[in-house]
């Protein structure tokens, strides 16, 4: 049961997530001012950075840099999402550091995966990847920059904003003929403190209201095809009733990075509403959706976690097939 649920999420991912993302020239819907220090006075945390800002404050003394690879692989039982931590042993980024989403990052005791943790044991892992309430975190991953945007939206969860995800992602830092390392950096525990942001992560029972109430929009992240129903990766077909279809690839251009700011205003204008809910299949493509609401302005988005991999499993959770909400 365990390996079905497993290729059924992977395929989903293959579906959605199978672009990179990033946006290397726009500003961004809001940002955080920054402590002062030697290397960042008066400047600015934004969602996403470049691959050269990244270049020029690799070394900054508050720069964590973390790799949140996970990669997916066919074997002759299907497609394996596999942790990304041996090809982070292999090369990586000088200075990064591992962030396992198939590990640390997600709950074990279950059949299904990447399950959001307890605000405890996130925090443990945190604070085990040297991270400080002072700290710019800055994540990556090798291939689909989701990745990023699932730690990226955690940590937003647990009132942390000094995090942005780097441009394109490690292609993008080979690409502009910077070099990768074998070399595991040492570094001491961190000190931060999970800070429950309310209504960021909701439940299925918030879902559940959610269906009827005129003033939450809830999302579908995944492709056209699997929200009408044409083909089943969970147990039922459809999408989840009153569901709109966001697909995460539409957020990605052709090169792969996110659209512009500008790019997203004109995509979405038509589709604000006071809060948005967004879900996939296992909170991937979600919260990729729910980062670039965010960077589109959107100050009330929550990522539904448990998503289809748990909403399918109830035969009273309402589904509906077709174009339509």
């Amino acid at each position: 049961m365990k390996q079905i649920k497993k290729t059924i999420l992977i395929l989903t991912t293959i579906l959605t997530l199978i672009t990179g993302c990033s946006d290397t020239s726009t500003a961004t819907a809001s940002t955080i001012n920054v402590s002062k220090t030697p290397t960042a006075a008066n400047k600015k945390i934004t969602p996403l950075v470049s691959a050269q800002w990244l270049h020029e404050h690799l070394n900054d003394p508050n720069l964590i840099l973390l790799d949140a690879s996970v990669l997916v692989k066919m074997d002759k039982t299907g497609y394996q999402s596999i942790s990304g931590k041996d090809e982070y042993i292999k090369a990586h980024i000088p200075n990064a550091r591992f962030a396992d989403l198939m590990g640390a990052l997600s709950v074990q005791e279950t059949e299904q995966e990447f399950i959001l943790p307890s605000s405890e044991k996130f925090q443990n892992a945190i604070r085990e990847l040297g991270v400080k309430n002072s700290s710019h975190v800055v994540i990556y991953a090798i291939e689909n920059q989701s990745w990023p945007t699932r730690v990226w939206w955690m940590l937003r969860w647990g009132g942390f904003d000094r995090v942005s995800i780097l441009n394109g992602g490690q292609t993008a830092w080979t690409n502009a003929g910077y070099s990768l390392t074998s070399e595991i950096s040492q570094y001491e525990r961190g000190d931060f403190d999970f800070k429950l942001r309310e209504g960021v992560v909701v439940d299925k029972h918030f879902v559940a209201k959610a269906i009827t109430n005129e003033k939450v929009t809830i999302v579908d992240s995944l492709p056209p095809a699997h929200y009408k129903g044409d083909f089943a990766m969970y147990t039922r077909k459809g999408h989840i009733t009153s569901a709109i279809n966001l697909p995460s690839s539409n957020f990605v251009d052709a090169s792969g990075h996110f659209l512009s700011k500008d790019d997203l205003e004109l995509m979405l204008d038509e589709k604000r509403k006071n809060k948005m809910v967004t879900y996939c299949g296992g909170g991937i493509a979600a919260s990729s959706v729910a980062f670039n609401l965010h960077r589109a302005g959107y100050s009330d988005v929550a990522v539904y976690m448990g998503s289809l991999q748990e909403w399918t499993e109830d035969s009273d959770n309402p589904m509906s097939i077709g174009e339509a909400p």
